[in-house]
């Protein structure tokens, strides 16, 4: 196997191993929004979040300053902040009223937009094995939602909408890895979200308590951070590798539901849990394969 070719591989093994941290980095931080609950009212605690974020990851984004970006990255950035704004104020408003695994499983429907889109859009091929890693991911998210079983709430519902607005959000993120470094990519999103949730935030404001802003300060870090280990796996390996393994959020808000909340543990979650820790596992370990062996071709072959 040439340099190249292990370099290559090795960058996938990267990707996959950011995205795993990222995965535990947000449920992390669903956990301290389900915590806090509703008593502050959605928007504003977004609003505090990305705020407090924005100081958290400024000193790196002056350290890796390289300039003013173009016009089209700005257009971009300016584009996800207030995109992603909106979906992660829907997201607020449904984690403090539906359970964790709930939240996290409705919002497997956005890998299925993620990878379609960055086969549309990105040019990224789309393997018959990443096809089949989200379509098994997404069908055991089914499992455990059962529709047709039970009635959509407001949580729900605010959740479904987020979900295309995060995919949208994830791509944009994926085009500007190719031309901007990973901190900036943060930390203007940070300040995007932090701007388009101002308004909003203002009319519905109320005093928050030093508890509240402390442990908003918390889920700011965590969730900063889970951002910074998602882009660096969007620089390091394809989408389509990267994204089934966002289906392990769902196993980590399963454990710290039952654990911290008492929210029960349902058969169905377990199945479906199963399923999607499975396809995750088998699409990554075969991505991984092909990653480092494509360019070498079969022994039988090396004479063409």
């Amino acid at each position: 196997m040439s340099v190249s070719e292990s370099l290559k591989g090795s960058k996938t093994l990267q990707g996959i191993c950011w995205m795993v941290l990222s995965s535990l980095l947000f449920v992390g931080m669903t956990c301290i929004i389900r915590h806090l609950g509703s008593a502050l009212p959605a928007p504003e605690a977004a609003f505090i979040r990305y705020f407090l974020g924005t100081l958290v990851i400024l000193p790196m984004v002056v350290k890796s300053w390289r300039g003013m970006p173009d016009a089209r990255a700005l257009k971009l950035f300016t584009v996800r902040g207030l995109v992603h704004g909106v979906g992660v104020m829907l997201w607020f408003y449904a984690m403090a009223r539906i359970p964790i695994a709930e939240v996290t499983a409705i919002g497997y429907v956005a890998p299925i937009f993620v990878t379609i889109g960055a086969a549309l859009f990105l040019g990224e091929k789309l393997h018959v094995r990443r096809i089949g890693g989200v379509v098994c991911g997404l069908f055991g998210a089914l499992i455990i939602l059962r529709p047709g079983f039970q009635d959509i709430s407001l949580g729900q519902l605010a959740q479904l909408c987020a979900t295309p607005l995060f995919a949208v959000s994830f791509l944009i993120a994926k085009k500007l890895t190719e031309t901007q470094n990973s901190s900036l990519i943060v930390g203007m999103l940070s300040l995007g979200c932090t701007i388009a949730l101002f308004p909003v935030a203002l009319y519905q404001w109320r005093p928050p308590t030093t508890y509240e802003v402390s442990w908003l300060a918390v889920a700011a870090v965590v969730a900063t951070s889970g951002h910074y280990s998602i882009t660096r796996a969007f620089q390091a390996a394809p989408i389509t590798v990267t994204q089934p393994l966002g289906f392990l959020q769902l196993v980590w808000a399963t454990i710290l539901g039952v654990i911290l909340f008492d929210e029960g543990l349902d058969p169905f979650v377990l199945i479906g849990g199963a399923v999607i820790v499975g396809a995750a596992t088998y699409i990554s370990h075969r991505e991984l394969r092909v990653s480092r062996a494509e360019k070498t071709p079969p022994a039988a072959a090396t004479k063409f």
